[in-house]
């Protein structure tokens, strides 16, 4: 059984600075720093170190090849991924001394992934596999309806939140995987009976997990309710956190 993941690949251009950035100002930065990220690139790599056979598609521009190359490393199957001539995506982050960020995000080669690109990386794959979609690219209905017609197990983590999921497939999902904000974005609901009960009647067929931050996770579908705890823990760094979850929970599922 394997996973594919078509999502986004992302460079996170981090700067560290005294103050925001101000109209017409010029800001020298305090620091620094690189990194790889997307939500579709750190559910991969969850995926991978949590044991799963995972698969990535989507698109980078060639300035993004090394993301491609840190995806090998951690064991995932990059081959589904093209090269567009678009820049690869990116965030311009500002960060101040007290951790809050500003962030500028430009979608890039995400947002040139198209119907036969999707096509071309389900074609790999059978009945019973999964698949996994965020909402950080482009063409995400034809990668649900797509996935859904080969017989593949749909999963969707509809980060971040837009408009564009009313017009979604999203009759054809089997597993979604929300946090609070989603969950209401989705449902119009902020209550956990109130968004199991919506969630229930809106896609009786499908399985619902929902995080809930330091109250813990729940798992429900048309017949039960599981209740999880957090686990108590010393954080470091929370980025990236609900992809990680995401990762682990499909691959322990799987």
């Amino acid at each position: 059984m394997r996973i594919l993941n078509i999502g986004s690949l992302n460079i996170d251009y981090v700067y560290a600075v005294d103050h925001f950035v101000r109209p017409g100002e010029t800001l020298a930065s305090l620091n620094f720093s690189v990194f790889a990220g997307g939500k579709g690139f750190n559910q991969s790599v969850a995926l991978a170190r949590a044991g799963a056979a995972a698969s990535h598609a989507g698109k980078v521009g060639k300035d993004g090849a090394w993301l491609v190359a840190r995806l090998e490393q951690e064991g995932v199957d990059a081959s589904a991924i093209a090269t567009a001539e678009a820049a690869t995506g990116h965030a311009i982050i500002q960060v101040v001394p007290s951790g809050e960020n500003a962030i500028v995000l430009h979608g890039g080669a995400n947002q040139s992934v198209s119907a036969s690109d999707i096509a071309r990386a389900l074609a790999q794959h059978k009945a019973g596999d999964y698949l996994l979609v965020q909402n950080e690219i482009s063409s995400v209905a034809d990668a649900i309806r797509g996935g859904a017609k080969r017989g593949m197990k749909v999963v969707f983590n509809p980060a971040p939140i837009s408009p564009a999921i009313r017009g979604y497939p999203l009759d054809l999902v089997d597993l979604f995987i929300l946090n609070e904000t989603e969950a209401e974005g989705l449902t119009g609901k902020t209550a956990l009976d109130d968004i199991r009960a919506e969630m229930r009647r809106r896609f009786p067929k499908a399985m619902t997990v929902l995080t809930l931050g330091g109250r813990g996770a729940v798992c429900f579908d048309a017949g039960a309710l599981y209740q999880q705890p957090a686990f108590a823990v010393n954080a470091v760094d929370t980025t990236a956190a609900g992809d990680t979850f995401t990762g682990y929970f499909l691959a322990g599922l799987m």
